[in-house]
């Protein structure tokens, strides 16, 4: 069978085409943004790649188009489709058809840590012998890839479980449903909940709405692990619920104990399963640590072995990822861009790095920032940071009032090399250099690493 792929450079439909490729369909696809990592990711697999969406397309003659939450109505390729009356289906329905019908689904969903927590439970029950099929928005370490179908043995037996990262944000042009409502999970860990995508939710009641309807699909033999922390939350499963709770982060759950010798006391209410030892640094991977463990027991691992197989767990790319140090000066990627997850990758760093400098570097790109929401917030989120530099390019608030509380520790540029200088002239030995954006900020760090370099030798830096 032939699939046809609209929009397929993003994380998600980029991970549909991998599952699908893997599964024996024949995937092509198309995109507005056909380029490195994923265009490279994608042709190593065999899936033949469009630049655009030109209308032409439809004379490939798929046996299915489909269509990713990026297009809309008005796409050329879009138009033809409907006009020609050709096969359509979201990404997230396709896969629930051809993929997780007769899975153990577990699903992730939250404001923040869902890529994270994911990555640590399908770990954690790949460590386990499970060998799990995920789709994670992000790359785990230990992985090396976003998606893959999972085989239980040898003789490619598919894998009964699978972990998915559950993103509230609408599905496509014609179903506007959070996605996460088409996974229908027997296990669901519920992160935390804030107001974010703005450009499609009016307000935090609509979002918690969503995520309702997500409760109401989970079965009654399910379990649903929920940060008992979260006050939105509480108010969500409020409104009904079917299915046993377990919750983490407090005493009558699943909760940690840092120690003073080094590592998280795991414990569900009084009992105690191990010591979690360690490079994570932070409460929130704490948090998403426990959420992980408690998931991972309903579907038959052991807290013991859990924590076993987080104590070899190396992270996501692009949380908190190294990408480089020069003179003593170490270059971080983070994909935060939400201010109660820039604070919290914030406080991350400064209990690892201590007293020494903290630089922040923030592109705020996505909708939702653009938007201007968070600007009352943002100098309060990045106030551990010693200096902050904020890119400005197209965006439509003024950046420099919303950090004024900063004072001259905070720094504005609309041009990326300008900001590339500036970063590299303030750099000193010893720093830490906090980069956050969901983007590929124009290949920020790698020209910010060339600049530093440069200059290397002559010990400006």
């Amino acid at each position: 069978m032939h699939i046809h792929i609209l929009g397929i450079c993003g994380t998600f439909m980029g991970g549909i085409a991998a599952i699908a490729r893997e599964a024996g369909y024949r995937v092509t696809g198309c995109d507005a943004g056909v380029y490195p990592p994923m265009s490279t990711q994608l042709e190593s697999q065999g899936i033949e790649l469009i630049e655009g969406f030109s209308p032409e397309q439809i004379s490939l003659r798929p046996d299915l188009f489909v269509i990713g939450n990026v297009v809309a109505r008005g796409n050329a390729l879009i138009e033809a489709v409907l006009n020609h009356n050709l096969p359509y289906i979201s990404g997230p329905q396709w896969l629930l058809e051809n993929v997780l019908r007769d899975k153990w689904v577990l699903a992730v969903a939250g404001t923040h840590g869902k890529t994270t927590t994911a990555s640590m439970l399908a770990w954690i029950l790949e460590y386990a012998g499970m060998n799990p099929g995920f789709l994670i928005g992000g790359i785990p370490v230990n992985f090396g890839i976003s998606a893959r179908l999972g085989k239980e043995d040898a003789q490619s037996t598919p894998s009964s479980f699978f972990v998915i990262e559950a993103d509230e944000y609408d599905t496509a042009f014609f179903d506007k449903r959070s996605k996460f409502m088409h996974y229908h999970p027997r296990t669901v860990i519920l992160n935390n909940l804030e107001f974010d995508h703005a450009d499609i939710f009016h307000d935090l009641a609509a979002i918690e709405q969503q995520f309702h309807h997500l409760v109401r699909t989970i079965p009654g033999d399910g379990k649903i692990i929920v940060n008992g922390r979260e006050p939105n939350l509480k108010r969500v499963l409020s409104k009904g619920c079917w299915t046993p709770v377990e919750t983490f982060g407090e005493k009558e759950g699943w909760h940690g104990k840092t120690l003073a010798e080094g590592g998280v006391a795991i414990f569900f209410r009084d009992e105690f399963h191990g010591r979690l030892q360690w490079d994570l640094q932070g409460e929130h991977n704490n948090m998403n640590a426990l959420a992980a463990i408690a998931a991972a027991q309903h579907s038959g691992v052991p807290a013991g072995t859990s924590i076993q197989a987080l104590s070899e767990f190396a992270g996501v790319r692009r949380r908190m990822e190294v990408r480089g140090t020069v003179s003593n000066i170490t270059v971080y990627d983070d994909f935060a861009h939400h201010p109660t997850a820039i604070r919290t990758t914030l406080d991350g760093l400064r209990i690892k790095v201590k007293d020494a400098r903290i630089i922040a570097v923030l592109e705020p790109r996505s909708n939702t920032m653009k938007m201007g929401v968070w600007k009352a917030s943002l100098a309060d989120s990045l106030g551990e940071a010693d200096r902050v530099f904020c890119y400005t390019a197209n965006l439509g608030w003024d950046a420099r009032s919303a950090m004024a509380a900063l004072g001259e520790d905070a720094a504005s540029h609309d041009s990326l090399e300008e900001l590339v200088r500036a970063v590299a002239a303030e750099a000193r030995s010893g720093d830490h250099i906090l980069v956050m954006s969901n983007g590929s900020f124009g290949g920020f760090h790698e020209k910010l690493l060339t600049a530093m370099r440069a200059v290397e030798p002559a010990g400006v830096i």
